[in-house]
């Protein structure tokens, strides 16, 4: 029988962090707060929401130009903001800000100190990699039709075919990714 206890997690040389919760009880809160969501209006999802957010301000500033966006017309649906899904994603960062405020785990840090092995002591080089990946991330998730929580959480606890190869896909790339980026980072 393995064991459930947290463990503790290396982040960075001298900087070691006990998780509050056991792997086991965060994956069954993700799976009520899924289970929550489909019973009271639909599956969680977050990358729509940029693209949300995006048509309704440039509705706001140009929209005329907004208006010829076939794509942004449909996505942005009344060009509102107040709706179920972009109030779930706003309170993503709001709900982090708290627990981390309420667990006394708040820190400043901006990136990963391995980073700093990887790219150099610059932080504006590291958040400029910082911001080409996330880029690229939620690229890859319009152009896949969903994100992570999307497709791994909502779609593959319907079984969703897409959400399967998508998963598959995911690992994929962040283990060659991991492997670019750290190099043996996993041998030390």
């Amino acid at each position: 029988m393995s064991d459930l206890r947290p463990r503790r997690i290396t982040d960075a040389p001298g900087f070691a962090v006990a998780p509050i919760l056991p792997w086991w009880a965060g994956g069954l809160g993700i799976g009520l707060v899924l289970i929550i969501a489909v019973a009271l209006v639909q599956p969680i999802g977050v990358s729509t929401q940029y693209v949300v957010l995006d048509g309704v301000l440039l509705h706001q500033v140009l929209p005329e130009v907004a208006n010829q966006s076939s794509y942004l017309s449909a996505t942005a649906g009344g060009w509102t903001l107040a709706t179920y899904e972009f109030f779930f994603v706003l309170g993503i960062p709001i709900g982090a800000g708290l627990a981390s405020w309420a667990t006394k785990r708040f820190s400043p840090r901006v990136l990963p100190g391995e980073w700093a092995t990887r790219f150099g002591p610059i932080p504006g080089r590291r958040l400029a990699w910082s911001f080409i990946g996330g880029f690229l991330l939620l690229f890859g998730a319009r152009f896949g039709g969903g994100c992570t929580s999307g497709h791994m959480i909502s779609g593959v606890s319907q079984l969703a075919v897409s959400s399967l190869i998508f998963s598959a896909a995911l690992f994929v790339s962040a283990i060659v990714t991991a492997r670019w980026l750290y190099g043996d980072w996993g041998k030390r």
